[in-house]
């Protein structure tokens, strides 16, 4: 049995070097970036565990049928989820392991975009020294309504730890419950009222077919005027130009983003120096405890894997 990790970003592997071991598992890890560097990667491979490589059907062919692909995180763009089915190969994900932090990310530039914190601090640090009213209007948290665009782990939490705020916390999901969303203080509406009524729009959405691009000119048209826009969802769902003319426009007072298409985000690129811009490098996943958890819930994955046990979180 050969066991592979593509890809990381991690200060280790003691997780993954632990099942390899416990299955008698042949060990390797890679930084592959590429296609071809991915596919050296995965070849002959039983199980491998992927972060950024692209998975693409010609990578697939070199795994072993039968094999199994695990996804380091939530989203799983990068993986030809056909092909892999194709090939018998099966695909998994580790959904619930930073849904508390990338919540704890989200209401805190929900927050700091509200109170303008990073404005008066901007302002300050060139030498300024505006008044309490000179960035007006400030909104009160219990005057402001939060829109989630998806009720998930992660959109669940944002809303359990904005209701102490006194925010009015709505929500657009069709495939939620009225009754699990609401008792986490959420009334679910349709998509056309979710823009029209959001003071801030926070995304917690996968990207697909159906909501790539949906925040975009259209619909960023039907907020109330100086709304804010929050992304710590999936880069696709967000029309980054629109959000450029929205905020030069005024129809946005400021967006905190923390993913992007492309990533990184291009230097040259206007939301960068856009002061009401406030932007993370792909972040919001990140604690120390998050980690940890991203490596053993993969690990474990594998052991599934490699023991031919039930997987935990199957996609295809």
């Amino acid at each position: 049995m050969r066991m592979v990790i593509t890809d990381h970003a991690f200060a280790g592997e003691d997780f993954e070097r632990a099942a390899a071991a416990d299955l008698g598992a042949d060990f390797a890890v890679f930084q592959a970036a590429t296609t071809d560097e991915a596919a050296d990667a995965v070849t002959d491979a039983d199980i491998a565990l992927v972060n950024f490589a692209p998975i693409t059907a010609a990578v697939l062919e070199k795994m072993r049928p039968g094999g199994t692909v695990i996804r380091y995180g939530i989203g799983y763009d990068n993986v030809d989820l056909a092909a892999a089915a194709a090939r018998g190969i099966a695909v998994c994900n580790v959904p619930d392991y930073g849904a508390d932090t990338v919540a704890d990310h989200a209401v805190t530039v929900i927050v700091t975009l509200l109170r303008k914190v990073h404005q008066f601090d901007r302002a300050i640090t060139t030498g300024a020294w505006p008044s309490a009213t000179e960035l007006a209007p400030i909104r009160s948290m219990a005057e402001t309504t939060v829109g989630l665009l998806g009720t998930g782990r992660i959109g669940a939490a944002v809303a359990r730890r904005l209701l102490p705020f006194g925010f009015d916390v709505i929500a657009y999901d069709p495939y939620a419950d009225p009754q699990t969303v609401g008792a986490d203080g959420i009334t679910l509406v349709q998509l056309d009222e979710l823009f029209a009524r959001s003071h801030v729009l926070s995304l917690h959405a996968p990207a697909t077919p159906d909501t790539a691009g949906i925040v975009g000119i259209h619909n960023l048209a039907r907020m109330p005027w100086g709304s804010y826009l929050v992304n710590t969802a999936r880069g696709a769902l967000v029309d980054q130009d629109a959000v450029v003319q929205a905020l030069e426009s005024g129809q946005l007072a400021g967006a905190a983003l923390d993913v992007f298409v492309p990533e990184p985000l291009p230097t040259g690129h206007p939301l960068r120096s856009h002061p009401n811009a406030l932007l993370t490098p792909h972040a919001a996943f990140y604690s120390e405890q998050s980690l940890r958890d991203l490596q053993r819930l993969a690990a474990e994955e594998a052991l599934r894997a490699g023991r031919g046990e039930p997987l935990r979180c199957r996609l295809n």
